[in-house]
């Protein structure tokens, strides 16, 4: 038996896993545990690909294990976290429970589970996608997951009050998840986020978006989150126009 196989696909269990506890924190309030179990399925997520390849044991069943846990963990959980917080704006605004707009919220946050179709659709698009194999087209679920659990997240921080107040408008978040839903599948080459050789020559970009991010972390904490998110989309778009000319 070659128990080097069942390495990768343990460590994607451990995703599925990492989501289902980020699902329970989410329904009982717990935000900033979700966003932890989000980062942790996120991790695996990285290195269960990198070992595959590292150990030479891809798999088929490896691939859809990934994508199985993925939905869970970056598809399910942000689109459950959209709904909460839409919830949340309602129950914590007795002025705004009082206007006629009151019926309309009552459906509006389960728009926050547009997210989540959108997430599937990427998901199974990608695995029949050729033009996905060493880059990606559309928001990777992972970096929109943690796009949307960095809303609750900068709620905590109190250095940014105007911002907390920006995202309680259901009207931003409401903006918020049609931008996450659109960059999911759109047509947008971006490049991948993951190494696959450690070595300057093969990963100089992904080293420097990787220090970029951790220097921008270290300065706006939780708030980078999303600052990042759209470096990676605007230097992709930067670079894929620098090479066709």
């Amino acid at each position: 038996m070659n128990i080097k196989r069942f390495i990768p696909n343990a460590l994607t269990l451990l995703n599925l896993l990492s989501g289902l506890l980020a699902l329970i924190s989410v329904f009982n309030g717990f935000y900033d545990h979700a966003f932890l179990f989000v980062c942790l399925g996120i991790f695996f997520d990285f290195w269960d690909g990198f070992l595959a390849r590292k150990l030479n044991v891809p798999s088929e069943l490896g691939l859809q294990l990934d994508s199985l846990a993925d939905m869970v963990t970056s598809g399910v959980v942000p689109g459950l976290m959209v709904f909460k917080l839409f919830e949340n704006i309602q129950l914590n605004n007795p002025n705004f429970m009082l206007t006629e707009e009151t019926f309309y919220m009552g459906f509006v946050p389960y728009l926050g589970f547009l997210i989540t179709l959108a997430s599937c659709y990427r998901l199974a698009n990608f695995n029949i996608d050729t033009r996905q194999t060493d880059s990606f087209i559309g928001l990777p679920t992972p970096a929109n997951a943690l796009l949307i659990m960095s809303i609750p997240m900068i709620e905590y921080v109190d250095a940014y009050p105007w911002l907390t107040g920006m995202l309680d408008n259901p009207y931003i978040l409401l903006a918020v998840t049609i931008v996450s839903t659109y960059l999911l599948n759109a047509e947008i080459p971006l490049f991948s986020l993951k190494f696959k050789k450690f070595n300057w020559e093969n990963a100089k970009l992904q080293i420097v978006f990787l220090l970029y991010s951790i220097l921008l972390l270290s300065i706006l904490n939780f708030v980078a989150i999303p600052i990042i998110i759209f470096s990676y989309i605007i230097v992709s778009v930067f670079l894929n126009k620098l090479s066709k000319k």
